[in-house]
């Protein structure tokens, strides 16, 4: 996605298979001359203060919507304020492809899952989705942070939607309660707890290291 881990595919040997399904055929992450790519480090990674950024969402989609990516990553933070966030494509390259997955949604509260008809085209989604559930179930602050969103156009109809995403309650930019769904979404006092779990982990990540 972006120039971002081009054409690399998780080994096998990097993930336990009990904890995330690892989808065997190569995934779609390599930059095409069609689509306009982010620059990759000009997400917000540092504050004022040097620290890392603790995302309030990340958008996960397919690479041929990167551009669809950004502009709900632009109506969440203008319209509705829910800022600051990023897309997939802004992570930072340089590690591997399952470590970014891995910075991308524990570096954020929510993790959006950008469903449109590319959604099914793309291993590497379907793959990001297998993880990023997995997580929502295996980690208890995790728990309903998975937000799968139907944009206005070229959206994955429900009936052609993976099982498991279905059983979470979708956000439909078409419907009419879009913009109070939103609202109840992604709530300040929500974040901030997130927040504070992440912060705490950070923490005893570093006493460690001392």
């Amino acid at each position: 996605m972006g120039n971002i881990n081009q054409q690399r595919k998780p080994p096998l040997d990097s993930v336990r298979e009990d904890t995330i399904p690892i989808i065997q055929e190569e995934p779609v992450c390599a930059s095409n001359n069609n689509t306009v790519t982010p620059q990759m480090g000009s997400s917000l990674k540092l504050n004022e203060d040097n620290e890392e950024v603790f995302y309030k969402f990340v958008i996960l989609h397919a690479e041929t919507d990167i551009n669809e990516a950004m502009r709900l990553k632009d109506l969440l933070q203008d319209t509705f304020h829910v800022k600051p966030g990023l897309i997939f494509a802004e992570m930072p390259a340089g590690q591997h492809i399952l470590q970014t997955l891995d910075n991308a949604v524990n570096g954020s509260a929510w993790t959006i899952l950008l469903l449109t008809e590319n959604f099914l085209k793309e291993t590497w989604c379907e793959f990001q989705s297998h993880a990023t559930l997995i997580n929502s179930i295996n980690m208890h602050h995790k728990y309903n942070t998975m937000i799968p969103v139907r944009p206005k156009d070229n959206y994955l109809p429900r009936d052609k939607t993976p099982f498991p995403i279905n059983l979470f309650n979708a956000l439909e930019e078409k419907s009419p309660e879009f913009n109070l769904l939103v609202e109840r979404t992604f709530q300040e006092s929500i974040y901030q707890k997130h927040y504070a779990t992440w912060k705490a982990e950070k923490e005893r990540m570093e006493q460690r290291e001392i």
